[in-house]
């Protein structure tokens, strides 16, 4: 168990690794022209310019920047510990800024995260089990729904329908936890909602198809035939086996997440990752996007070995190998 972790850290440094040299590939070397131009802004001044070659050692060769570039992300520089260096639009470190917008962030995942798996999650397995009914055509209608709605209409027909029209809900904005809790979840409960409406018409559809495979699998008829309760064979032996696809795309989700909802936080104007994302992008602030890149990179891969660690206690043949 122990060396197989240790493996799988091995090989998630392994991917860091290769992560920052095509972030740096794409942000150092392929933009044409000077790459200090693109990294100033969009109208800089020879004094910004200057500045920025000064500070990413641009005016050495490609291996030395890369070389000074890793060194910031895992030493840190002069704002901290990872060094994603300074924006030039607002003047500030950006490592604040990404770690203010990915805490907001991270509550919106959690929260459709868990929203997600509590209806995904049952919805399919009730839909296996019924194979056939009417159950299992209303879940899989419900399905089709959440996975063709574009989650900005999905958005905008909740403000519309649950703020505008029936005022049920407070509409856009984010409120921090430590000032109004209600306030602060009656604020997210509408994101939340939208999210996990997307992701658990996913889950839902995965969960019924590994459900109808592993139940009609050997070992099933043989745990029946030991006069095991249903709810026993349904919820240890079959669902248990089930989780295995769910638990790899949900990593894949979460971590994409924790690099910010974009659309869900543009339309639901939620200042997280995502937010600052497009605000560095329509600002030309490519340390500010370099920097939300190389750290949602860092979510996924770490998201993956955890996936990576909980696949030995859903498969134990995953453990032994």
């Amino acid at each position: 168990m122990l060396r197989y972790v240790v493996r799988r850290l091995m090989w998630v440094i392994f991917v860091m690794v290769l992560i920052t040299l095509f972030a740096f590939l794409i942000f150092y070397v392929l933009p044409p022209g000077d790459p200090a131009v693109s990294f100033a802004g969009r109208v800089p001044t020879p004094e910004t310019i200057a500045e920025v070659k000064k500070i990413f050692g641009l005016d050495h060769g490609i291996w030395y920047q890369y070389g000074l570039f890793v060194k910031h992300l895992f030493l840190g520089d002069e704002f901290g510990w990872p060094g994603f260096g300074f924006s030039f639009a607002s003047r500030e470190a950006v490592r604040p800024e990404i770690i203010k917008g990915a805490f907001v962030t991270l509550q919106l995942a959690i929260g459709a995260a868990i929203l997600w798996l509590l209806v995904g999650i049952p919805i399919g397995v009730i839909s296996a089990l019924k194979r056939g009914t009417i159950v299992d055509r209303a879940a899989m209608g419900f399905a089709l729904f959440g996975v063709s709605a574009p989650v900005f209409w999905l958005g905008l027909m909740a403000l519309y329908i649950f703020w505008y029209k029936l005022h049920w809900a407070p509409g856009t904005g984010f409120i921090h936890f430590s000032d109004n809790p209600f306030q602060w979840f009656t604020h997210l409960l509408m994101p939340w909602s939208v999210l996990a409406t997307l992701f658990a018409a996913s889950y839902a559809r995965i969960t019924r198809g590994t459900m109808l495979e592993v139940m009609s699998e050997d070992y099933i008829r043989t745990a029946r035939a030991k006069g095991l309760p249903e709810r026993t064979v349904v919820l240890k032996h079959g669902l248990r086996s089930s989780l295995i696809p769910v638990a790899t795309l949900f990593g894949l989700d979460f971590g994409g997440l924790i690099g910010g909802a974009i659309v869900t936080e543009r339309v639901f104007n939620i200042p997280g990752l995502g937010n600052f994302t497009v605000q560095g992008v329509i600002r030309g602030d490519l340390p500010v996007v370099m920097g939300i890149v190389v750290f949602a990179a860092l979510g996924i891969t770490i998201m993956n070995l955890i996936v990576d660690i909980l696949y030995t206690y859903l498969d134990p043949r995953v453990r032994f190998a």
